[in-house]
């Protein structure tokens, strides 16, 4: 699949598409219905299909303080704008020129001349250019006026409107079974395991450590998930905690999965921790013992919730 950047011209062969517009970073049950809408026009017309999305998200160019809040990285969007039956993925990198680039300008000089967009589908609340001026109206009666075709997508509800904000209260919540309903999938943290302190291999639940990075976190504590070792494919049943480990010192921030009958070798490869339900928060125990219990009983919930998934 094509990865293409905003700031460089589209490839002839992918001049005319049909362009779904937005961040996307979730790709959730409302964004797949945006994109749904660009790959079946483009499909109709024998033309690419290009899903768009934004890197750093606009939020992230304009707040840099603001707490982490991603739900996916770029290489797990292009999958699933794959799997989703796009041609290839825009990425358009949030700087101080795209941030001052005026609405206007942003559909005759980026969408029609730069890219050669035919037609672009957004959601109804979409926004763009300088001061977020531009809207679906402006879309509709300029690019109509340039040639360039538009089309729009109303929210899509379950439950109350479908959004990216509502996962990530969800997760922080300790709701990943509403997030992954919301998702259409379980939210998944990916990266690259490493070495930790080994404690958890001397009390008998050797765990694969991955830094949280730029995600979103969760509400700390336990949790069953599974995960993919992206190298082979293989996925896993296991327990995680996710949090700054209280029982011990000094608090360290990791994702720490104990993987059920697996005892490979994962350090410094790449693994995708899924989560699918949430057991109990983070806590302090008295003694080591009780805290091994505490994990026993842990794993064994985790199972059973596990149980109905594929092995």
């Amino acid at each position: 699949m094509r990865w293409l950047d905003h700031r460089d011209p589209v490839p002839a062969p992918l001049r005319g598409a049909v362009i779904a517009l937005g961040n996307f970073d979730g790709f959730h049950r409302g964004h797949q219905a945006v994109a749904g809408e660009a790959i079946r026009w483009a499909h109709a017309e024998g033309r690419p299909s290009i899903i768009a999305t934004f890197d750093p998200h606009p939020v992230r160019f304009f707040k840099p303080d603001v707490p982490p809040f991603r739900l996916t990285t770029l290489e797990q969007r292009q999958e699933l704008y794959l799997a989703a039956g796009a041609t290839a993925m825009l990425v358009f990198h949030f700087d101080a020129d795209l941030a001052g680039t005026t609405a206007e300008d942003f559909i005759r000089t980026i969408l029609i001349d730069r890219l050669g967009a035919h037609g672009v589908v957004t959601g109804g609340d979409f926004t763009f250019g300088k001061g977020a001026k531009g809207n679906v109206d402006l879309l509709r009666s300029l690019g109509g006026e340039l040639g360039l075709e538009s089309r729009v997508v109303e929210a899509v509800e379950k439950d109350g409107i479908v959004s990216s904000s509502r996962i990530r209260e969800a997760l922080r919540e300790g709701d990943p079974q509403l997030a992954a309903d919301l998702l259409t999938r379980p939210f998944a943290i990916r990266g690259i395991v490493e070495h930790g302190d080994k404690r958890g291999r001397t009390i008998g639940y050797p765990t694969a450590n991955l830094a949280i990075d730029k995600y979103l976190r969760p509400k700390y504590g336990i949790y069953a998930v599974t995960g993919k070792i992206l190298q082979t494919g293989e996925v896993l049943k296991g327990a995680a905690n996710i949090g700054i480990r209280p029982q011990f010192e000094p608090p360290k921030e990791l994702l720490e999965p104990y993987f059920f009958d697996f005892s490979g070798d994962l350090y410094g490869q790449e693994i995708e921790v899924a989560f699918h339900h949430f057991l109990r928060g983070e806590a302090k125990f008295d003694t080591l013992e009780a805290l091994t219990d505490q994990m026993e009983k842990d794993c064994a919930e985790a199972r059973r919730l596990l149980s109905a998934l594929a092995p």
